[in-house]
């Protein structure tokens, strides 16, 4: 038969339910501003009822109730919303972070301001104009070297900006790689608690909230996805391999340097390459490898042609004091050898040949057929690339076709007519940039025609992966075939930008400037102005190492392109936070505490407190009743 005690059983255990309710709501209000917890609800349940089915239980009408219990404490959360967060969190990460960053890339460009590149440069050739007026006055010389020095310093400002924009990104990708590598080893501990609790029976909310709160951090980092499928082991894939499985964790270190010192993370275990396609550490990487080392480039390109040229005809004038052959920029190699050989793998012997520059022996008109039929092979940015000629093609024709190709080698022809191959910079950061890597002609077009390789095919190409590269070269020498001969320059020292300046000769004898180009191997006369107004002139004309296009042509595509990618990350990062906003509103909607909810339930709880200790009391009463007057 049932316990005449049971009755203080049932209300003990109604009082330690609505105890344990009070309890929770009262977690919940007071954890009602912490971020990310998850409001939790009791859910109570009918104790085990004191008869079971049996052929020997007493005769009783039905299953005596023996109270209540709290089955569990639930944690109200949404797992599929939580996912579509931590996704959205990636794609919020990687747009703002672009949207930081080209703001500052933004800024290196400064236009249009007094100070910038291009109103440097807009000054230096009416400078030139000037003196092209005044060819016989100092003042007119002394304008160009200080507007000429004004210029190489802006330039040189510039990539001082970009290498300092460099090395912050370096440093950030460098402290986010930790910071994953934090997350993810305190996620790790969080299973390891978690899974030990769950196994004695207990509901872990709090530590779960925690996790889920450091997945949405290590998800803004880095793109990652969650797998609960297994209920005892939670699991965080990036691009589809493994970072946190249960109590154990992956981490990242930071691989070899390139030569500009950067450096990518790597997997610590397998030293496998990574690659983020999201989250602020893939825009990171992406805008120090892709979009940074495009606007060094692109200032690099810019700054060596540019000074390539002005020296290319400064040479050919005179100075007011009768000197020529003179260099208006100072141009410094990266290797001192004659013949470009060079020593990349450091075992103490010469092993490749670096060119940035060959100039044919051969006076071409820019619109006569070549008469010829063949093609060409260049270095590209992942294979060699061809390109055909044909005997109706003009001069100008294959030299328009060499630079559309996508070639990492580009055309033009000098002031003399000669062609004249230059080198790009390089895609892959394993190639040198400002190198010629190969060309081959397989017809006569770059031999007899243009006088730069020996002859055609394989045999007679030039191939920088060997000493003494020159060797297959036409002419070495100034003079040879009745004109100025095949002349090449060695490889510029990196990041010509960073170095350019004005001849010292030039800063310290004005006169050096050329003005006139002289007649018949005279000097200039006093008069001559028409070396300056060529230089003036290589303002507008098409003459960009790259593609066929002016100086001015260059700064507004250069400003058109950060513009564009700005306006881009910036409608993205707005979108993307939007988007966030409106998940995190749901998912507080659906976890968040709910101020008047809880002060309701406070009361449905406070009142069932109350009826179970007035229970307690009656059932108190009655056993007193049977004690102390049923024998009396």
């Amino acid at each position: 038969m049932q316990s005449t005690f049971a009755g203080l059983e049932i209300a003990k255990r109604g009082l330690a339910a609505h105890n344990q309710a009070l309890l929770t709501i009262g977690h919940n209000l007071t954890n009602a501003s912490t971020e990310g917890y998850s409001r939790q609800r009791v859910e109570f349940s009918e104790m085990d009822p004191l008869y079971a089915p049996s052929l020997n239980r007493e005769e009783t009408p039905g299953q005596i109730g023996q109270g209540v219990v709290v089955s569990r404490i639930e944690r109200v959360r949404d797992d599929l919303v939580h996912g579509r967060i931590v996704a959205e969190t990636g794609l919020q990460g990687y747009w703002s972070t672009r949207d930081s960053y080209i703001a500052q890339l933004e800024k290196t460009v400064n236009e249009p301001s007094d100070s910038s590149v291009r109103t440097l440069m807009d000054k230096f050739w009416d400078s030139w104009q000037e003196l092209s007026l005044r060819p016989g006055e100092l003042p007119a010389r002394e304008a160009v070297l200080s507007r000429g020095g004004a210029l190489t310093e802006g330039i040189r400002d510039r990539y001082r900006r970009l290498s300092d924009l460099g090395s912050t990104l370096d440093g950030d990708i460098r402290g986010q790689a930790r910071q994953v590598n934090d997350l993810a080893k305190r996620i790790a501990e969080l299973n390891n608690e978690i899974q030990k609790s769950k196994a004695l029976g207990d509901s872990p909310n709090d530590l779960m909230d925690q996790r889920d709160l450091l997945v949405e951090k290590l998800g803004t980092i880095v793109p990652v996805t969650v797998d609960q499928r297994d209920k005892d082991e939670f699991m965080i894939h990036i691009e589809g391999l493994i970072l946190v499985q249960g109590k154990e964790s992956r981490s990242f270190e930071m691989g070899k340097p390139d030569a500009e010192g950067y450096a990518t993370p790597i997997w610590a275990d397998t030293k496998q390459a990574t690659a983020f396609k999201g989250g602020s550490l893939g825009a990171l990487v992406e805008l120090r490898d892709k979009d940074l080392r495009e606007a060094v480039n692109s200032l690099d390109t810019m700054a060596l042609s540019f000074s390539d040229l002005v020296n290319e005809t400064h040479r050919a004038g005179y100075g007011s004091n009768g000197k020529t052959g003179l260099d208006f920029f100072k141009e410094w190699p990266f290797i001192n050898n004659l013949a470009g050989n060079y020593d990349a793998n450091g075992d103490g012997a010469y092993d490749s040949t670096w060119l940035y520059r060959m100039t044919g022996g051969n006076s071409l008109s820019a619109q006569e057929q070549v008469g010829l039929r063949g093609s060409i092979t260049l270095s590209g940015p992942a294979a060699p690339i061809e390109i055909q000629y044909f005997p109706t093609d003009t001069v100008a024709d294959v030299v328009g076709r060499i630079n559309s190709s996508g070639a990492e080698v580009t055309a033009r022809l000098d002031r003399d007519g000669r062609l004249q191959l230059r080198a790009t910079p390089a895609a892959d950061r394993g190639n040198p940039s400002f190198v010629i890597r190969h060309v081959e002609d397989s017809g006569q077009f770059l031999g007899g025609y243009a006088g730069i390789l020996k002859g055609s095919g394989p045999a007679s190409a030039f191939d920088w992966a060997k000493a003494d590269a020159v060797n297959s070269l036409r002419v070495a020498t100034a003079g040879a075939d009745g004109g100025k001969g095949l002349e090449y320059a060695t490889a510029p020292l990196s990041h010509p930008s960073g170095w350019l300046d004005v001849a010292a000769y030039i800063k310290s004898d004005p006169g050096n400037i050329a003005a006139g180009f002289g007649k018949n191997g005279k000097s200039a006369d006093a008069g001559d102005g028409s070396a300056a107004l060529a230089i003036g002139k290589l303002r507008t004309e098409p003459v960009m190492v790259g593609s066929l296009r002016t100086f001015d042509d260059h700064f507004a595509e250069e400003v058109a392109r950060i513009g564009l990618k700005g306006e881009e990350a910036g409608r993205a990062a707005e979108s993307h936070a939007r988007i966030g906003k409106e998940l995190h509103d749901l998912q507080s909607s659906l976890s968040g505490v709910n101020m008047d909810e809880e002060l309701a339930n406070m009361i449905k709880f406070q009142h069932g407190y109350a009826a179970a200790a007035k229970f307690a009391t009656v059932i108190d009463q009655m056993l007193q009743t049977i004690i102390n007057k049923l024998g009396a």
